[in-house]
């Protein structure tokens, strides 16, 4: 039985959907006011693979996964106005290269991927709700906050308590908070700011409430998994439970995921320590299998502590995967039994990616061992570590495509390889050792690495 970690009771349990028939999951995307940087990417990857095995338990099509892009927010509002442009064609231009992204990391897209811009309604008549149930007040100034102590369970989800949340408050001087530790569900029309007609007067909404909106509305007020990055757990995440049980009076999310921070070189990613990296800066030098195996190495809820010696590792392991598939007919699977319940105890197993990844490794270990004695069943566990590798969202290229066209050479051609090898061969038949050695040498130079077999050589970009 699938066990998820739950971070609202901070323990594993036994995942028990409230409607097996429809298996229900809502994760914080993404803000589009610039490039993904390589904490989205952990983000996006971490949740696919929970989704492709959520889809593998329970039937693809008994899966609803949502996942909401921020199109409207204070750095939204103020990188626009930095760049003398229209807040929609900032947000139209990063939400185009974050799919984009998304794509090129073999993310599947989600069931529905709401934008809050698009959810005003919906925002709207949840913060009247709170209002009518004295959740929620007008204040002085035109904003509309929530009332944090009216809601018991503030703090349940982060473990913090109110009274040390206060001490350390800071209430900013044109604020109208009756408590330093309410918060904002609608900001009144400022100057050079979008805006939209609401109970309240023109304005536009909170960060948070964006997500409750848009979390119930397409999912109900009970759904099942709730995810994110551990960095919003508080305050963001405690803001959605408050906000959506106090409007609805019912539940939320009865399952939440975090999964944990990205650190570079074991520092903290910022752009102030200028170890600050995007997706598309660290895809000029990797491939995107490589760093999306190097996401899956760490377990989803520890930090992961990205270096360029941690994907050089992780290229090296994607080739010894795709090196096992190299050459060998296509097969059907018949599921390998030892392996695949290995594999499925292992992804059971609270989504533990790095003891898959280990099982993949040895399945690969086995198709080396069989090559030469058992083509056909080496064919056969070859089908099995490709299809394993399949819900992991890796090893679905043709491995002579990935092995051939990795990152590192020097822009030889692959015709320039095979010309060279075919010189070598012939150097090696005439034993003119020397001038065979000397193209290995100039190959290895240019990034290539040669592989002699009883079948002949192989060739591979480092």
């Amino acid at each position: 039985m699938l066990e998820i970690y739950n971070s609202l009771t901070r323990t594993k349990a036994p995942f028990v959907p409230l409607d097996p028939a429809n298996v229900r999951m809502y994760v914080c995307g993404m803000t589009v006011y610039d490039y993904c940087h390589i904490g989205h990417a952990r983000v996006l990857v971490v949740f696919d693979v929970v989704y492709r095995h959520l889809c593998h338990r329970f039937g693809h099509e008994h899966v609803t996964y949502v996942r909401n892009i921020t199109d409207i927010d204070d750095k939204i509002i103020a990188r626009a106005n930095e760049n003398h442009e229209d807040f929609n064609a900032l947000t139209a231009r990063f939400i185009a290269a974050m799919e984009e992204d998304a794509a090129t990391l073999a993310v599947l897209p989600p069931n529905e991927e709401p934008r809050a811009t698009l959810y005003m309604d919906q925002i709207i008549t949840m913060i009247a709700q709170l209002v009518e149930r004295g959740y929620a007040y007008a204040a002085d100034n035109g904003d509309v906050y929530y009332d944090v102590s009216k809601f018991e369970h503030y703090g349940a989800l982060s473990g913090k308590k109110l009274e040390d949340l206060r001490a350390g408050a800071r209430v900013e001087v044109d604020e109208a908070k009756d408590d330093p530790l309410d918060f904002v569900l609608w900001k009144a029309a400022r100057s050079g700011e979008p805006s939209w007609d609401s109970p309240w007067g023109r304005g536009r909404p909170g960060w948070h409430i964006e997500c409750s909106a848009m979390s119930t509305h397409c999912l109900g007020h009970d759904f099942d998994i709730h995810g994110g990055g551990m960095d919003l757990k508080f305050p963001h995440h405690e803001n959605e439970i408050a906000q959506s049980v106090g409007a609805t009076g019912g539940g939320f999310a009865h399952v939440w995921m975090h999964n944990g921070f990205v650190r570079v070189d074991d520092e903290k990613m910022s752009k102030s320590l200028g170890n600050f990296f995007t997706i598309r800066e660290v895809l000029e030098r990797y491939r995107p299998e490589v760093l999306r195996y190097f996401i899956l190495t760490s377990h989803y809820r520890k930090p992961l502590n990205y270096s360029d010696q941690h994907l050089d590792q992780a290229q090296k392991a994607l080739t010894g995967l795709y090196t096992a598939l190299r050459g060998l007919t296509p097969a059907v699977p018949e599921g390998d039994a030892p392996y695949t319940a290995q594999f499925d105890a292992a992804m059971d197993d609270d989504f533990n990616t790095p003891e898959a990844l280990a099982v993949l490794h040895e399945l690969a270990h086995d198709v080396n061992r069989l090559r030469e004695s058992d083509p056909a069943g080496a064919a056969r566990a070859a089908a099995v570590l490709r299809e394993l590798g399949g819900r992991l969202g890796i090893l679905q290229e043709e491995p002579e495509a990935f092995l051939r066209g990795q990152a590192g050479g020097d822009g030889i051609s692959d015709e320039k390889v095979e010309a060279l090898i075919a010189e070598r061969e012939a150097a090696r038949a005439a034993k003119e050792w020397g001038r065979a050695d000397a193209i290995r040498d100039e190959l290895a130079a240019a990034g290539i690495v040669l592989e002699d077999g009883a079948g002949g050589t192989t060739w591979r970009r480092e």
